[in-house]
């Protein structure tokens, strides 16, 4: 990984980890179209500076949600949050080895198919039935934050989003855009200081970062800086816009890519 590419990845790995057009599937097309090959570790490694722009962009609304459970003794919204995180936990427990494993996860048709699928979703949602409106996360009941939880798992797949895909559930179990967001952010924190934690358990992993470790702080670095922009970014622009522009960005994309690799 040279240093051209890795500021390259970690700008896409930032921008597009909070803004809904997948990061995945985006480091995986760049990554595609630099080198031809996929190294998930490095891509994995990348999420310390999206996970610390998210810690630092709302500490004082993780300070507010520690401050509910622990003086308060108002654990509804930190109920939620771990219900909501506990399918994704599972499916990347259970599944880590396969998804390692398999060129479905690293497969640019796979990226275009998800990038297409999801990109329609977007552009129609606001035109899709929701369940009853909800004034915040914390008013959300069990089942509709399982239910949000249940399309973070969806994120695996590249070409997906979790932003994306929970936002779109957050809308339609009744949140506004911008609550939608919020939640979706929070409930990203938890499942990628997982992913790290993993990382720093095994061996060959730890390894691998030491390895790399100049590209991979370069890589961060610039994940961290756009990360920021990106988080914030959409949280101002969600308060009065809909997802239907990032959906037809996506279509494009997706278009695009199938193109030039008919092409090639």
């Amino acid at each position: 990984m040279t240093i051209i590419e890795s500021i390259i990845l970690g700008a896409v790995q930032g921008l597009t980890e909070f803004i809904p057009v997948s990061s995945s599937g985006h480091v995986v097309l760049a990554e595609r179209f630099m080198s031809g090959a996929s190294d998930h570790l490095f891509i994995e490694w990348i999420n310390l500076g999206t996970v610390l722009a998210l810690l630092i962009f709302f500490r004082l609304r993780i300070i507010n949600i520690l401050r509910q459970v622990f003086t308060e003794k108002n654990y509804k919204l930190a109920v939620n949050i771990i219900i909501a995180c506990i399918p994704a936990g599972i499916a990347g427990f259970v599944l880590a080895g396969f998804i390692e494993k398999s060129s479905f996860f690293s497969n640019v048709t796979t990226v275009i198919v998800a990038l297409a699928i999801v990109g329609v979703v977007m552009i129609i949602l606001e035109k899709l039935p929701r369940l009853s409106p909800v004034d915040g996360a914390e008013k959300l009941s069990w089942k509709r934050s399982l239910a949000i939880g249940l399309a973070q798992v969806f994120a695996l797949v590249p070409g997906t989003s979790r932003s994306g895909s929970t936002i779109i559930a957050g809308r339609l179990t009744g949140l506004n855009r911008e609550n939608a967001a919020e939640f979706s952010f929070i409930i990203s924190i938890p499942i990628m200081l997982g992913v790290i934690a993993k990382l720093l358990i095994k061996s060959s992993d730890r390894a691998y970062l030491f390895a790399h470790l100049p590209t991979l702080l370069i890589a961060n670095a610039v994940a961290f800086v756009t990360g920021m922009f990106a988080v914030g970014f959409m949280m101002r622009y969600l308060k009065k816009n809909s997802l239907a522009p990032f959906g037809w960005y996506r279509v494009g994309l997706a278009v695009v890519v199938t193109a030039v690799l008919l092409i090639q």
